[in-house]
């Protein structure tokens, strides 16, 4: 076993020593060490009560025969740092525990990995660790919040709140409506309760081959959460006898059927930033090119907010993801073969699901839409491509043509919004703000909740080298590759140049000739870097594109 060079022989009476200083006992350090990577902190609510979750699978570690150890990792709230310097740190956070968790895991040999995770870059980044690590692994996330509701009967998520500060400034709801809705969007711990950037990885993170079903699914408020993250415990030991190991699992097939679902679900646009970083640490290069082939293979089946009414809870209700692999097996677009961390494969997962809610899960024959949720787009403007959540976008918009209003960082283009200078049928241009230029790649939520809130959402299109929210609805384009700071085509477009956003052709096109462009290209100066210390700096010198999953070299 790995850990043996601490536990077995004369040579490792030093280390025993040490073992033995954590109270542990001849027995338990003859049995493999599992490491427990737990996430939990009091800042963030999917991981605030991590803690029951690390307990309930160190109680399963302990009754599969393993000597369970815990060690910390980050995690940012995407919420609380959104619209301030803090977003800039998220992204980031991604390669710090995925780097934190290599340092752990290989200064101290464990035997397994748990990775207690949650929310948007943790649970990536957890993942990018196994693939690099490829020691025997499982993952159990805390679930999702439950969704809000109102006097009213409305049901509530983050986004609402989101939405609800654009509504506000422009008079369209009352003090009353506002407060009640912030009171009430967010009722319990857990991620957030739409198909935001955590639950869509959670939910793939079942698809991948590295959670038990349910994972991505169970509420973080019931007790069959608790009784996972036993199984899970349970669970790694039997994958430490089997030598099952991460990149065993996580295969370029995982990550097609990966893919498929995300179709399927209409997923965040995240999950196109983080399926390429996961593949990179598995020695795979994902070429988000074959995410279009996939979307015309798959329908979307799921409308969750903030695409439409349904919450994760529902999704649960109606059969969780097995449902959803169940729904989509008779058009050949997953690969049954793939195995997973439950000793099943995807095949005899899906064929053992039962759907509950054909409204929540649509049937084949009755899709939201004929494609997948998810486009990557391309053209003169992005020619190594961008991403825009299809499902989430009006159908008035899926083609549209607007004159830029051009804005070289997110506080500026929020300040225009509030201010009523953006007007229907604009399409706002937010540069510099992409993983060299931000640097960090600052989510828009903030920008594109405004349009929506204003009531602009079904008129006005927005694209930016930055990414979004999952909580982000509308004609919202981002990843646009290459991003501003690296002299991408977006740092030359000017104030009313025509800009055309067509989701169904796959195409981000603006109406300049390639003489204009090549000559603002010449006249163009590289502003200075807006974050010249600390991890920020060195990770812009190190990044790569959005579209290539904003790696470090």
């Amino acid at each position: 076993m790995r850990s043996d060079r601490l536990t077995q022989g004369p040579a490792a009476a030093p280390q025993r020593a040490i073992l033995k200083a954590l109270g542990l006992s001849d027995a338990e350090i003859a049995r493999p060490l599992i490491g427990i990577v737990s996430s939990q902190n009091d800042i963030v609510p999917g991981h605030m009560f991590l803690d029951k979750i690390t307990e309930a699978v160190k109680t399963g570690v302990a009754m599969g025969g393993g000597t369970p150890i815990v060690f910390p990792a980050i995690a940012v709230c995407d919420g609380l740092a959104m619209g301030h310097v803090g977003m800039k740190y998220s992204l980031v956070s991604r390669e710090l525990i995925a780097d934190s968790v290599e340092t752990m895991a290989t200064a101290h040999p464990f035997d397994g990995l748990v990775l207690v995770a949650a929310c948007d870059k943790n649970v990536p980044g957890l993942l990018m660790a196994a693939g690099r690590l490829n020691v025997p692994t499982i993952v159990i996330s805390a679930g999702a919040m439950l969704a809000g509701r109102m006097t009213s009967g409305r049901r509530l998520s983050y986004s609402d709140v989101a939405e609800a500060v654009g509504a506000f400034h422009a008079g369209r709801i009352t003090k009353t409506i506002f407060m009640e809705i912030e009171d009430k969007c967010c009722p319990s711990c857990g991620s957030c309760s739409g198909m935001f950037t955590a639950n869509s990885m959670n939910c793939l993170t079942e698809v991948l081959g590295m959670a038990l079903p349910g994972n991505g699914t169970i509420p973080a408020v019931m007790s069959a959460r608790l009784r996972l993250a036993k199984d899970s415990g349970m669970r790694v030991m039997d994958l430490v006898r089997e030598n099952v190991r991460p990149r065993d699992l996580m295969t370029r097939e995982a990550f097609e059927n990966a893919l498929a679902v995300d179709m399927a679900l209409g997923c965040s646009t995240n999950s196109m930033l983080h399926l390429p970083a996961i593949a990179h640490e598995c020695g795979i290069e994902l070429d988000l090119t074959v995410a279009n082939e996939i979307s015309k293979k798959t329908p979307n089946l799921c409308h969750l907010a903030p695409a439409g009414e349904a919450y994760i809870e529902d999704l649960d209700r109606a059969g969780g993801i097995p449902g959803v692999l169940g729904t989509l097996l008779p058009l050949g677009v997953l690969h049954e073969d793939a195995k997973t961390v439950s000793g099943r494969t995807i095949g005899e997962i899906a064929r053992g699901a039962v759907v509950t809610d054909r409204e929540t899960i649509r049937p084949l024959e009755n899709p939201w839409g004929k494609e997948g949720g998810i486009a990557v787009l391309k053209g003169n403007l992005a020619p190594e491509g961008a991403v825009v959540k299809r499902s989430a976008v009006d159908p008035k918009m899926m083609v549209h043509t607007g004159p830029a209003r051009v804005f070289d960082d997110e506080e500026a283009a929020i300040a225009a919004i509030h201010g009523g200078k953006i007007r229907s049928g604009d399409v706002v241009v937010i540069r510099y703000e992409g993983p060299k230029g931000g640097p960090g790649m600052r989510e828009m939520l903030n920008p594109t909740a405004a349009i929506v809130g204003a009531g602009l959402g079904d008129t006005v299109a927005l694209i930016t080298d930055g990414r979004f929210s999952g909580a982000t609805r509308g004609a919202a384009i981002g990843h646009v590759s290459p991003e501003a700071a690296d002299g991408g085509p977006i740092a030359f477009v000017e104030e009313g140049d025509m800009i055309t956003v067509d989701i169904p052709g796959n195409a981000l096109t603006v109406a300049v000739t390639e003489d204009d462009m090549a000559a603002r290209r010449a006249r163009w100066v590289k502003p200075e870097p807006k974050i010249k210390t600390g991890v920020l700096a060195r990770y812009a010198k190190l990044v790569s594109s959005g579209m290539s999953g904003a790696v470090l070299k």
